[in-house]
């Protein structure tokens, strides 16, 4: 038996769980993220056990190293949830155009800081008083600032309300929120074992981010305005797609080589094709790949929750409380950045920047590999994760829902009606 057929059994159980899964909550008039993200802990390695665990046949392939074959296993899976949110954002980004975010730059970028600087002080002063030391302080703060703008990015597409200000407010300040969180980072990261701080290198990543991005939001803009016209004469079938997707992989790695998320240079890259989007269907194009990659990202960040963390009452207890200075703080930081825009305005920005996600696991995973932090703070941490993630969709949804708007024809229907004559 081939050593990849364990692999394939194990996409296929999580594909088919996440799209049964999905389908069921939303015809239960439930977000359809929570059901991928439930039915990945129930047939996780810590529940039931279907995915996640290599066969015999990769642990020999490994020479009998369980650990080799079971890191190899995480890879892939790795792998296919980071190409589901990058679509994700890709196909997020084809349906934002600059005007309209650049329309909201200020505001996003008030939401965006706020929603920084309020968790990562309340997160601080939390620890503090717990009686930590300052390098787990700083950690455990650093975890509660970063938004998984995954997570709130596949609601407001579910729920069709793309088009509203609140949507592009939240989008713009994720981008805000990962060049600042990622300064933060460099910044904490140089504490504990250097326990110095090195100025010039963490101002050469802010440069670098920040050059990215606005060389991809001018430039790149620019100059696909300008070869629009010739992309269907490229010697290769579909090539507008081509090309997008392209685009699309390329920012997302110099993206992650600035130090930004990979995510952040797929949107870009959504955005600048966004010009071109309806010419070319793109979207159109885009769906079968996104229906496909997407819900992997939501079922595999559920396979990697161990629900025996919510029974151990040491760590339940200050991660519960970890998640209310989480959530309180991200709200009232970034809902003030909201402020003068209505009450329910304010409660959508603030809500749609809530969840950590994978970004909280990240950040914890770094400080305990380090030493930085200790198991029990790991444990809080991934606690919080799991909580800011799975309440924020239901709440989304019922803050959101005066926003949505009928949907209209699609493309197709309306090409098609265009040409046909009418009944008599």
């Amino acid at each position: 038996m081939e050593i990849t057929t364990g692999i394939l059994a194990d996409l296929f159980v999580l594909f088919v769980a996440a799209r049964l899964a999905g389908t069921l909550f939303a015809r239960l008039k439930q977000p359809a993220v929570i059901g991928e993200l439930l039915v990945g802990v129930l047939i996780g390695p810590h529940v039931l056990g279907w995915v996640g665990t290599p066969d015999p046949a990769m642990v020999e392939a490994f020479h009998g190293d369980a650990a080799a074959a079971q890191a190899a296993v995480s890879l892939v899976f790795d792998l296919f949830a980071e190409l589901g949110v990058i679509i994700l954002l890709f196909f997020v980004g084809l349906e934002t155009r600059l005007s309209d975010l650049l329309g909201v730059g200020g505001r996003a970028i008030a939401v965006g800081a706020l929603g920084i600087a309020a968790p990562f002080a309340a997160g601080y002063a939390f620890m503090v008083l717990r009686g930590t030391t300052t390098t787990e302080a700083l950690f455990v703060a650093t975890a509660l600032v970063a938004t998984s703008s995954g997570i709130t990015a596949r609601v407001l597409r579910d729920l069709g309300i793309l088009h509203a200000r609140e949507a592009r407010i939240i989008l713009g300040a994720a981008i805000v929120d990962d060049v600042l969180a990622m300064i933060l980072l460099a910044t904490v990261n140089q504490f504990g074992p250097r326990g110095r701080l090195d100025v010039l290198e963490i101002g050469l990543i802010a440069a670098q981010a920040v050059g990215f991005i606005v060389f991809v939001v001018l430039i790149g803009t620019r100059t696909l305005r300008q070869f629009s016209a010739h992309l269907e004469r490229l010697p290769f079938t579909h090539a507008p797609l081509v090309v997008a997707l392209a685009m699309m992989l390329g920012l997302a790695t110099i993206a992650g080589a600035v130090g930004l998320a990979a995510i952040i240079g797929a949107f870009l890259a959504g955005m600048v094709m966004a010009q071109e989007a309806e010419r070319f269907a793109l979207e159109d194009a885009v769906v079968p790949i996104y229906e496909f990659l997407v819900p992997f990202f939501f079922v595999i960040i559920g396979t990697r929750v161990d629900p025996a963390l919510f029974l151990d009452g040491r760590v339940m207890g200050g991660a519960l409380a970890i998640t209310v200075v989480a959530i309180i703080a991200k709200l009232a930081g970034a809902g003030l950045g909201g402020l003068g825009l209505g009450g329910r305005a304010a409660a959508i920005i603030g809500v749609g920047m809530v969840p950590r996600g994978e970004v909280g696991l990240i950040v914890a995973s770094l400080g305990l590999s380090r030493g930085l932090i200790g198991a029990e703070y790991f444990s809080t941490v991934v606690v919080m994760s799991i909580l800011t993630t799975l309440i924020v969709p239901p709440l989304l949804a019922w803050l959101g829902a005066p926003l949505v708007r009928q949907p209209g024809p699609t493309r197709g229907e309306r090409m098609g009606a265009a040409g046909r004559l009418p009944q008599m």
